[in-house]
């Protein structure tokens, strides 16, 4: 049976390593709002530059574009699912 371990930061607990985690006999773990943290970190410091300087074009450099999002997401995989599923065609 798999064991989770849920890591959560601000908690009792020690944040453990992956590697301590494993010998410790754990095989699955989730890391629930850790992601929101870093983006809502990267949120307020975006904010902040844009409220300073009067424009994102000093952030640009800091985002993600939108040919790596669908690299990530293998879009055009997707994209060709999609399109066997429903194709908009009357």
């Amino acid at each position: 049976m798999p064991v989770l371990a849920n890591m959560t930061e601000f908690g009792k607990s020690e944040l453990l390593t992956t590697d301590t985690l494993e010998s410790a006999g754990v095989s699955v773990v989730i890391y629930p709002v850790t992601l929101l943290r870093l983006a809502m970190g990267a949120v307020e410091d975006g904010l902040r530059r844009i409220r300073a300087d009067g424009t994102q074009a000093g952030l640009v450099d800091r985002m993600q574009t939108r040919a790596r999002l669908y690299e990530l997401l293998d879009y055009p995989g997707y994209n060709t699912f999609d399109t066997n599923i429903f194709n908009f065609r009357i």
